[in-house]
């Protein structure tokens, strides 16, 4: 009775077996849902080939082999003559920046010496090494590439002073910031400006003026007597925000692009929105409240207050000149100048904000360094043209905008929810003779600056947005407009019963007769008159 029991067991382990491997055997035909192949027909084509071959130490070139099998896989089975080119992300980065390492041959070897000897060239790599002890900074590789960007744009361009400003981030690509002057004389002239705003707010709405005038033939309505508000000049050039001209690019070995001037308009409609750039100059802001320039002029505002909020220098590095003190006390001082017996300040005091200070104008609400006074303005222009017919009751003088003035210290810059707007800190505690201190803006994230006692700069990595506590909402509404006020002509008179009516039917009748009767009467003492 015992002997059947071992075939049994003997045949339910091979059963077992055999379900095992079909089981694997389906698992390795699985197909990949990314390339549609499966592992057991790879593994079969990979295994033919190495017996077919026969390689020496196969087992070190297996993954060799397996990578080629299955790019074969992918290859397009056409016959051309021509080379297929290259279309990889890698490949035009390089075909990009491959403009930036060419060398004009024997001219550029003769101009080497005038470029050696005086240039406005900044030596990036050597601030670089500065904010890359501090962690702050781009990699070697792309620092280098925007050190001949920077070159090339001095060799196209007649400058006087070139900057590395910082690198602004965007959602389909980034804007590298080059902060330039021009030499004397050499400039090119700003066209559009506030002219191009105006023209926009006059179209901003014109649909609507000809709905109400086409309302108004049929249904004269009461006029309104709203004027809007004059635009704000923007500042000349070197003066205020337009002091220095700023030209962008998207990645190094690109054209550079010159941004436009800051306008006010620009200035103050950027406080009220926040949004991402997108890479794109011409992309239109599509905000509330709305936002009446490209993403161009949104990028120059963006910069602006970037600067006028976060370039600061060790205290006692720049002062004003001589010049400065003579003038009236109420004249805003915008010119500083080097300080040539700045002696430099110990590392370890640098940390403390009091050892810092703003060399950028502060930007008044208005949108400007400089308050400008509209109503004087405005009268100067009503005493050039024509007299008004109906005089309106002057407004009251407006208090002038103040700010900080030029070289405040940063220790007088107010809290952020009870956080300091600064943040300084050595760049090694291990070995403080030899490090640099680091001032990291809190106002600003992204804005950095370096000192090492007597070199300083200041960089900007970043996204372009101011830090905010809370999470961005959209400014309210304005207030609704007041109705119009009650009166005979405007409102609306309950309709005439029919006695009524009929009554001043016979009271116009009788006045009708009682003209006709005077005109008659009149006519009559003419006759007589007359003879």
């Amino acid at each position: 009775m015992e002997e059947p029991e071992e075939p049994v067991a003997a045949e339910m382990l091979n059963n077992r077996r055999d379900l095992a491997t079909v089981n694997a055997k389906a698992y390795l035909l699985k197909n990949s849902t990314r390339s549609n192949l499966n592992l057991y027909d790879h593994l079969a084509r990979v295994l033919n080939k190495v017996l077919d071959e026969r390689p020496e130490n196969v087992v070190d070139m297996f993954e060799d082999l397996s990578k080629d099998i299955k790019r074969s896989q992918f290859s397009k089975k056409m016959d051309t003559l021509r080379d297929e080119p290259e279309s990889s992300a890698a490949f035009d980065l390089a075909e990009t920046r491959k403009v930036l390492f060419s060398k004009g041959g024997a001219e550029g070897l003769e101009g080497q010496e005038e470029e050696l000897v005086e240039t406005p060239l900044p030596n990036v790599m050597e601030l670089a090494f500065y904010f890359e002890q501090a962690g702050v900074g781009l990699s070697r590789e792309e620092t280098y590439c925007i050190y001949l960007a920077l070159k090339q744009l001095v060799d196209s361009q007649p400058l006087q002073k070139c900057r590395f400003w910082g690198k602004i981030l965007g959602t389909q690509g980034n804007y590298i910031v080059a902060e330039v002057e021009y030499r004397e004389g050499e400039e090119e002239e700003e066209e559009g400006g506030e002219e191009d705003i105006d023209e926009a707010e006059k179209d901003y709405g014109k649909d609507d003026d000809e709905d109400k005038e086409r309302q108004e033939d049929l249904d004269p309505l009461p006029k309104s007597n709203y004027k809007p508000p004059p635009i704000v000049p923007k500042e000349d050039n070197h003066t205020g925000v337009n002091k220095f001209i700023y030209f962008v690019c998207s990645e190094p070995g690109k054209p550079w692009i010159k941004l436009p001037q800051a306008t006010p308009a620009h200035i103050v409609a950027a406080r009220d929105i926040k949004k991402f750039f997108t890479g794109h100059l011409d992309t239109p802001i599509v905000s509330c409240p709305p936002f009446l320039g490209n993403e161009a002029a949104y990028l120059r505002a963006q910069i602006a207050r970037i600067s006028a909020g976060t370039h600061i220098s060790p205290l006692g590095f720049y002062q004003f000149g001589e010049e400065e003190g003579e003038e009236e006390e109420e004249a805003v001082r915008d010119s500083f100048e080097e300080n040539p017996d700045f002696e430099g300040t110990p590392v370890g005091e640098l940390v403390d904000t009091s050892t810092w200070a703003h060399h950028v104008q502060h930007i008044l609400p208005q949108g400007r360094c400089v308050w400008v006074n509209l109503a004087q303005k405005k009268e100067d222009d009503f005493e050039e043209g024509e007299e008004e017919e109906e005089k309106e009751e002057e407004p009251d003088e407006p208090e002038p905008e103040v700010g900080p003035p030029l070289l405040t210290p940063v220790s007088e810059d107010a809290e952020i929810n009870n956080t300091p707007p600064w943040t300084g800190k050595l760049s090694s505690n291990l070995i403080p003779q030899h490090a640099v201190a680091v001032m990291k803006s809190n106002l600003w994230p992204g804005a950095y600056a370096f000192s090492t006692g007597k070199k300083f700069e200041n960089i900007y990595l970043g996204w372009g947005h101011k830090y905010s506590a809370e999470n961005y909402s959209p400014p309210a509404p304005a207030l609704l407009q007041q109705e119009y006020l009650s009166g005979p002509e405007i409102t609306e008179v309950d309709d005439p019963s029919v006695e009524e009516e009929q009554a001043l039917k016979a009271a116009l009748e009788e006045q009708k007769a009682a003209v006709e009767e005077m005109e008659d009467m009149e006519e009559e003492e003419e006759e007589e008159e007359d003879d």
